[in-house]
Parts: C-alpha cells; structure tokens; sequence
C-alpha cells in the first residue's frame, strides 16, 4: 500500500498534467463543414472560433436562410470535432494513470 504522500504526489502530478493538457487544448485546430464546404468553420479544441470562410456564392439575399443554416450546420460540426480532439487529448493523459475500474476524471 502506498503511503499517502505518495498518494498525494500522485494526485498533484495529475493535476499539473492535467492543467497543461487544457492549455494544449487551445493550440489544437478542427475544421467544421457544412454544405459541402461552402461554409467552413476553424475551432480550438477548446472550443473558441478562429474563424469563418462563406464561399462568395452564398452571399446573394435571396440565399439568407439557407446561409443561416449551413453556417450553424458548420459550427456544430467544428463543436463536434472541438470535443472529439479534446476527449482524445485529454484521455492520452489518463492512460497512464492508475485509477480503480469505472473511475473517470472529470472530463
């Protein structure tokens, strides 16, 4: 058994790990789509919009509400990729953690 400063060593070396993975979250970039590339959106893993590229062809106002759909099409497919890069991210630092089974990080 170990002792419990080892215990909290431990603990506080996951919590540095942890604290410099969430920071790496915000270098990491995913591209959401939609409309078959017509609307592109640049995310961070963390989830904050770099930016937003609309093909010139969507601009003419009788295109409004489908540009309004394909650009929400386009932000939550980068959220979706946003949170798959940081679930990736975040459980390569879980791996090497030794939890009890069904012991999840809050994450």
């Amino acid at each position: 058994m170990k002792s419990i400063e080892d215990i909290m060593a431990m603990a506080q070396n996951v919590q540095n790990e942890l604290t410099k993975a969430q920071a790496n979250l915000d270098g990491i970039e995913v591209e959401g789509a939609s409309g078959g590339g017509l609307v592109k959106v640049k995310a961070s893993a963390k989830g904050r919009i770099i930016g937003v590229d609309i093909d010139r062809s969507l601009l003419a106002p009788s295109e409004k509400q489908m540009l309004e759909d394909l650009v929400a099409a386009a932000l939550n497919d980068a959220r979706a990729k946003a949170d798959a890069a940081a679930s990736a991210e975040m459980s390569k630092l879980s791996s090497g953690i030794p939890l009890p089974p069904g012991f999840k990080l809050p994450f």
